[in-house]
C-alpha cells in the first residue's frame, strides 16, 4: 500500500505540474472557444439573422468564475442557454456593424447584408444561442435564435491558417486572469515588419499612458500577430485605393472618409490564433481615421500626429460601449427623434444626470451651463476649414495644423471657471446638440484635448476591467 499511496502522490503532483503549465500558457484542456458565425441583413425598419457555420478556436482566454454579463451595455445582448434546461451558461453585450448602419440615410433606400460572429466557452452539450435587441425603451427583445451542438460534425476544427506570427507586446500573467488586447497591424509589408513592431509596441505605451489603464497595467496581456501584407497601407476607395490586405480594413465607411471598419471575418480567422477578448486594428499609414464598435474592434491610423488620441477614444468605444460626446462634427448617422435615455454610460437625456449623481457635487447647477454659443462659432468654423481641405486633397499636414489650432482654442474655453474637472450636465453629446448631456465640459470623448477621461468614463472602463481581470 506504501508503494500505490507513493505512487498517487506523484501522479497527483505531476497532474498538478500538468494544470499549472496549461494555466501559464493561458490555455484549458477542457473549455475550447467556439465562434458562431451569422449574415445580419435587413434595412431601415426591418432585419433578419441567418446561421453561416459554427467553428471551434483555441482555449477560452476569459476568467472562469464571470461568465454572465451584469454591465448592461451593448445595443444588442447575446445569450447561450442550456437546450434542455434553459440554464444561462453565458451572456455578452455588444454592438455591430449593422447596427451602426441601420441608422444611417442609406439604410432608407437599400438592403444590405453584413456577416457577424459571436465567441463563448463551448458547452458540454447542445445549446440555444439567442440575441436580443433594445426597443425604443432599451429594454432587450429577442431577435434570433439559433440551436447550437458542439458536438455535431458540421462544426468546424480546421486550425487557423498558417503564416502568422503571435508574439508578446506585454505579458502580466495567464489569459484567464488578464484583460487580453490584441494588436493586428493591417497593410504592413514583410519589408515593414520592424515598423509594425514599433507600431505596436508605442501604442500599447500610449494606452498604459492613460487613466485608468495606466494604474491597470498589470491587468492586461497585449498580444499583437505579424500579418505581411501584399502592399503597403489599406483601402481608401474615397481616393481611389484599394487592396486587399489581410485584416480587410477600409476608410470610408458608411461614406464618412475618416471612419475606419473591417467588414467580413477574415479578421476573425487571423485573430483566432492569439489568446483576446479586445481587438485593435492599426492600419499602416497616416491619414486620420479609425472606429470602435462595442466588444467587436476599434481601429487606429498609426502615423498621424492623432493617433494617441484616436486609439484611446476608439478604444472607449470598443472597450466600455462609451459614447460619442461630441456633436458638431459631420457623422453618417440620422438625428435621433425622440429623446430616449442612452445605453451607454457617459450620455443621458436627463437634465438633472440622475445616472451619475453620486459623482456631482453638491450645489451643483443641472443641468449645468458652459461657454457652449462660444464652443459652437468655434466649431463652426474649424468644421468648415475641414471639409476644405479634404475636399481640395491637401497634405496631411495641413489637418494636423488645423487640429492643434482647434485645441488652443477650445482648452481654454471649456476649462473656464473650473468646468474641465467638474462633474454635472453639460448639453450636447451624442451627435446632438440638444437634449442629451455629457458629464464633463470635456473629456476625451468629446474631444481631442489632452484631458484624459472625465469620471464617468473611468468608472465604466474599470467596471469592464473588472469582468475579466482576476480580482
Amino acid at each position: 500500500m506504501r508503494g500505490v499511496e507513493v505512487l498517487l502522490r506523484r501522479v497527483g503532483a505531476a497532474v498538478l505540474v500538468l494544470c499549472g503549465a496549461l494555466a501559464a500558457a493561458g490555455q484549458s484542456a477542457e473549455t475550447p472557444t467556439l465562434r458562431v458565425e451569422y449574415v445580419h441583413s435587413g434595412d431601415a425598419s426591418s432585419e433578419s439573422f441567418a446561421l453561416s457555420r459554427v467553428v471551434r478556436e483555441g482555449p477560452w482566454p476569459g476568467p472562469p468564475d464571470r461568465w454572465i454579463d451584469e454591465t448592461n451595455l451593448g445595443k444588442y445582448l447575446f445569450e447561450v442557454r442550456d437546450r434542455a434546461t434553459s440554464r444561462l451558461l453565458y451572456s455578452r453585450g455588444f454592438a455591430s456593424v449593422y447596427g451602426e448602419w441601420e441608422v444611417t440615410g442609406e439604410a432608407k433606400e437599400l438592403r444590405r447584408a453584413f456577416s457577424e460572429s459571436l465567441r463563448f466557452p463551448e458547452p458540454a452539450g447542445p445549446v440555444q444561442v439567442l440575441i436580443q435587441k433594445r426597443d425604443r425603451q432599451q429594454v432587450f427583445r429577442e431577435v434570433f435564435s439559433v440551436g447550437v451542438d458542439p458536438k455535431a460534425a458540421s462544426v468546424d476544427q480546421a486550425a487557423p491558417p498558417a503564416g502568422a506570427r503571435v508574439w508578446a507586446v506585454q505579458e502580466s500573467g495567464p489569459p484567464r486572469d488578464r484583460v487580453d488586447l490584441l494588436l493586428l497591424g493591417d497593410g504592413y509589408t514583410a519589408a515593414e515588419m520592424d515598423k509594425w513592431h514599433a507600431d505596436a509596441k508605442r501604442l500599447a505605451k500610449t494606452l498604459f499612458a492613460e487613466s485608468p489603464f495606466k494604474e491597470r497595467r498589470s491587468a492586461f496581456n497585449v498580444w499583437a500577430i505579424d500579418a505581411p501584407a501584399d502592399e503597403s497601407g489599406v483601402a481608401r476607395p474615397s481616393e481611389g485605393i484599394y487592396r486587399r490586405s489581410p485584416v480587410g480594413a477600409a476608410y470610408d465607411a458608411f461614406g464618412s472618409e475618416r471612419y475606419v471598419l473591417v467588414e467580413g471575418e477574415r479578421w476573425r480567422e487571423l485573430a483566432a490564433k492569439a489568446p483576446y477578448e479586445f481587438v485593435e486594428v492599426v492600419v499602416n499609414g497616416r491619414k486620420y481615421g479609425g472606429g470602435g464598435i462595442h466588444n467587436l474592434y476599434a481601429t487606429v491610423a498609426a502615423d498621424n500626429a492623432f493617433t494617441p488620441y484616436v486609439f484611446v477614444h476608439e478604444f472607449g468605444h470598443h472597450f466600455a460601449g462609451l459614447a460619442d460626446e461630441y456633436y458638431t462634427s459631420e457623422v453618417a448617422y440620422e438625428a435621433a427623434g425622440e429623446r430616449v435615455e442612452p445605453w451607454e454610460k457617459n450620455a443621458t437625456a436627463d437634465p438633472k444626470a440622475a445616472k451619475w449623481a453620486d459623482l456631482i457635487a453638491p450645489g451643483t447647477a443641472l443641468p449645468t451651463p458652459w461657454a457652449k454659443a462660444e464652443f459652437e462659432a468655434i466649431e463652426r468654423e474649424i468644421q468648415a476649414r475641414r471639409r476644405q481641405i479634404r475636399a481640395a486633397g491637401r497634405p496631411e499636414a495641413e489637418m494636423e495644423a488645423l487640429f492643434r489650432e482647434e485645441s488652443a482654442r477650445t482648452a481654454p474655453l471649456l476649462a473656464a471657471g473650473g468646468k474641465r474637472l467638474a462633474v454635472g450636465a453639460y448639453e450636447g453629446a451624442l451627435y446632438e446638440a440638444r437634449g442629451y448631456y455629457r458629464p464633463r465640459a470635456d473629456c476625451i470623448m468629446f474631444t481631442r484635448n489632452a484631458v484624459g477621461f472625465c469620471p464617468v468614463c473611468r468608472r465604466a472602463l474599470e467596471q469592464v476591467i473588472d469582468q475579466y481581470a482576476g480580482r
